[in-house]
C-alpha cells in the first residue's frame, strides 16, 4: 500500500506538470525559447519539493534551504490550483462558454491567469498569518479547585518555513492569555531537526509562562524519534508518550504515542493500567492508596492524541476531553472536502456521549504558507466545574 501511495504522489504532479506545461505553451504569445524557460523554471520549482523530501538542502546555508523549502512546497499547491483553473477553462471551451481563442496565443488571457493566481495566493498567505483565537467552554460535574484557562494548539511544524522569529510571535500570543497550562497535540517539529538546532528554538519555549504538556505527532517520527524527544526535553516541554500526569490533583492529562507506532497502547488500556504506576508517581508522596486507585473516576481527564481516528475509543474509555490535530483541515480548499470525508470530525468541536473533542486545524502548517477556506488557529479553553473539591 505504501509504495502505491508513493507512486501516486510522484505520478500525479508529473501529469499535472505536463497538463499545465501544454496550456502555458499554447497560451503564451512568446517565442519558443521564452516559453521553454518559463516551463523549465516551473519544473525546477516542483523539483525542489522532492529534493526537500530527500533532505538534499540540509547541507546548504540556512537561508538557501529555507527558500528551497518555501518554493518547493508552495509549488505543489500552485500546481493544484492551476490544474483546477485550466480544467474549468477547458470544460468551458467544450460547452462553448469560453472561446477557443482565449486559450491560444493570448497575452491578455495569460495575464488574467497570472493575476488570478497571484491574488489568490496573496490572500492565502495573508490569511495564514492571521492566527484565529478560538474560545472554547469546557464544563464538568467533577470537582475542580478553581476555573482553569488552557491554551491549546497543534501542528506548529517548526523548521525551515516556521523559523524562530515566527515561534517567538506565537509564544507572545500564548503568554498574553495568562494560561494555567498549555497543551500541544503533536507535530511541533516539521521534519528536519537542523533549523531547530541551528536557530536554537528550544530556548524560545523557555519564555512560556505556563507548563507545557504535549504528545508526539507523525512528523516527530519523520524528524527522528530520539532527536525529537531530546528537543522536547531541551525545550522544557512535558512530553507524554503513553503516559499521564496529574495537575493540581484534579486534572489527568494523558499523552498518547502517535499512531505511527503501531504498537502504542490503546487508550482504554492506558486508563485501566496507568493509574497505579503513572498516577502514583505523579501524586505527592504520602497520598493514600484509595486516592490513587480511584483518581481517574474523580478527576477531569484530558487526552492528547495527534491523529483524530477512532474517536469512539476515547468515549468508551470514559475520557472527558480529547485534543487532536493532524488534519490541518486540508490546509486549502478543496482538500478540506477530502479531510471532512475521511475523518469523523476533521476540524472543530465534536461530541460523542459524555466526551468532548476539539480537532484543531493547526497553528502552523506543512508546506506552503497558504490558507484558503481553512484557518490557522489556537484554542483558549475555560474549564469550569459546578463542584469544588470541598463538596
Amino acid at each position: 500500500m505504501k509504495p502505491m501511495w508513493m507512486m501516486m504522489f510522484t505520478l500525479l504532479p508529473l501529469v499535472a506538470i505536463i497538463y499545465i506545461a501544454w496550456h502555458v505553451w499554447v497560451m503564451l504569445p512568446f517565442s519558443a525559447i521564452w516559453k521553454l524557460l518559463i516551463i523549465l523554471a516551473g519544473i525546477l520549482c516542483v523539483g525542489m519539493l522532492f529534493m526537500n523530501f530527500a533532505r538534499k538542502f540540509d547541507s546548504y546555508p540556512l537561508p538557501v534551504a529555507q527558500a528551497a523549502y518555501e518554493i518547493g512546497t508552495s509549488s505543489l499547491i500552485v500546481l493544484l490550483y492551476l490544474v483546477m483553473l485550466f480544467l474549468v477553462l477547458d470544460l468551458g471551451r467544450l460547452v462553448h462558454l469560453v472561446p477557443k481563442a482565449f486559450l491560444f496565443h493570448n497575452g491578455y488571457a495569460a495575464l488574467a491567469v497570472f493575476i488570478f493566481i497571484f491574488g489568490l495566493f496573496l490572500y492565502g498567505n495573508l490569511h495564514y498569518y492571521n492566527k484565529v483565537r478560538v474560545p472554547l467552554e469546557l464544563k464538568t460535574s467533577k470537582p475542580l479547585p478553581k476555573t482553569y484557562k488552557v491554551v491549546m494548539a497543534s501542528d506548529l511544524h517548526l523548521g525551515y518555513h516556521n523559523p524562530r522569529k515566527e515561534l517567538a510571535r506565537w509564544v507572545d500570543m500564548f503568554n498574553a492569555e495568562k494560561p494555567d497550562f498549555i497543551l500541544i497535540a503533536g507535530d511541533i517539529i516539521d521534519g528536519s531537526m537542523r533549523p531547530l538546532l541551528e536557530e536554537r528554538m528550544a530556548e524560545e519555549f523557555h519564555r512560556l509562562q505556563a507548563p507545557v504538556y504535549a504528545c508526539l505527532g507523525n512528523h516527530e517520527f519523520y524528524a527522528g524519534h530520539p532527536e525529537a524527544k531530546q528537543f522536547y526535553k531541551d525545550a522544557g516541554i512535558h512530553l507524554l508518550i503513553d503516559e499521564a500526569v496529574v495537575v493540581d490533583s484534579a486534572i489527568v492529562i494523558i499523552g498518547r504515542d502517535d499512531r505511527t507506532n503501531m504498537r502504542r497502547k490503546p487508550v482504554k488500556e492506558l486508563v485501566d493500567s496507568l493509574q497505579s504506576s503513572i498516577f502514583r508517581s505523579a501524586l505527592p508522596l504520602g497520598s493514600s492508596k484509595n486516592l490513587q486507585s480511584s483518581i481517574f473516576n474523580i478527576q477531569y481527564s484530558i487526552v492528547l492524541d495527534h491523529q483524530p481516528y477512532n474517536l469512539d475509543r476515547a468515549e468508551t474509555a470514559g475520557i472527558d476531553f480529547q485534543l487532536s490535530g493532524h488534519t490541518h483541515r486540508g490546509q486549502v480548499w478543496p482538500i478540506s472536502w477530502i479531510t471532512d470525508h475521511i475523518y469523523e470530525c476533521s476540524w472543530g468541536s465534536h461530541q460523542r456521549g459524555n466526551t468532548q473533542f476539539y480537532i484543531s486545524s493547526g497553528l502552523g502548517i506543512w508546506g506552503g504558507k497558504f490558507r484558503i477556506g481553512t484557518q490557522s488557529e489556537y484554542v483558549v479553553a475555560t474549564l469550569t466545574s459546578d463542584k469544588s473539591l470541598s463538596d
